[in-house]
């Protein structure tokens, strides 16, 4: 499922290409044809996100609500505008450029009530210029579940999936089963800003890299990370490998219905 740098990255490049102006909306599919009607022609007037949400905003109480899920995508392209291809379940087209939408868990036009609804029901998300820091940590101090299921947790922290989780936990020597409760409140001072540095950078460069400079494959010698997530990464999906660092083979478990992975020498228990 994507994370939710990808959301903001596609909330940004939404907004650069249709806010200000006519969007024809449609559903090619036909699963959203009677919400896309009542929008279609209208301007956009802003696209935003909120962890792993997406909201193209049109108005009061017409804001268009996409949740990708695990098989949602969105492709786009230059007019002229092609046939459908597969279930599109929603086509923008504006200015110089369309979009479709295949795949989403949802796709929906809410109203201002009900956005305000589904956020409050979210946690801060460390992209957006509002999220409180001190709201995560005050959920995270109290609780008796591990920091390794807290933060996957989408009303803890908004935005964070399985690699920011365990690539953030490795690079401040965290072992998967410290309870929250146990978290050290300055580890978590330095562990927020760092979470927020490398979603950013997930934005700006569209993949997800959390490795030092120390530990590229240019300083270290090493063959680049080979695997269809891209991006450098510490412990995730390296299972049986190397720890960058240490040199330690990678280890896995599943925690919460996810694949966790973590060094044990590099994060003790």
């Amino acid at each position: 499922m994507p994370e939710g740098h990808t959301l903001h990255r596609l909330a940004l490049l939404h907004h650069k290409a249709y806010a200000g102006s006519p969007v024809r909306v449609s559903s090619p599919q036909g699963r959203f044809s009677a919400d896309a009607s009542l929008v279609d022609g209208s301007v956009l007037e802003a696209a935003e996100a909120h962890g792993k949400h997406l909201f193209h905003v049109y108005g009061p109480d017409r804001v268009v609500h996409v949740h990708l899920g695990l098989y949602g995508t969105f492709t786009d392209g230059e007019p002229p505008v092609p046939e459908p291809v597969g279930q599109v379940r929603m086509r923008l087209v504006g200015g110089a450029q369309w979009t479709d939408l295949r795949g989403p868990t949802r796709c929906e036009l809410l109203t201002d009530v009900e956005v305000d609804a589904l956020r409050g029901r979210l946690g801060p998300d460390p992209l957006r210029a509002d999220a409180e820091p001190e709201r995560v940590w005050e959920r995270i101090s109290r609780s008796r579940s591990s920091v390794a299921v807290l933060l996957m947790d989408q009303s803890v922290i908004a935005g964070v999936g399985n690699v920011y989780r365990a690539e953030l936990l490795f690079r401040h020597g965290i072992h998967p089963s410290v309870l929250g409760r146990d978290l050290d409140r300055a580890l978590w001072d330095e562990m927020w800003p760092d979470l927020v540095a490398l979603m950013e950078l997930g934005v700006h460069r569209g993949r997800i890299d959390t490795v030092r400079d120390e530990h590229l494959p240019e300083a270290t010698g090493r063959a680049p990370r080979q695997d269809r997530h891209g991006g450098e990464v510490y412990v995730y999906r390296r299972t049986g490998m190397p720890c960058l660092v240490c040199g330690t083979a990678i280890r896995t478990e599943v925690l919460a219905a996810r694949n966790n992975y973590w060094c044990p020498t590099c994060q003790p228990a």
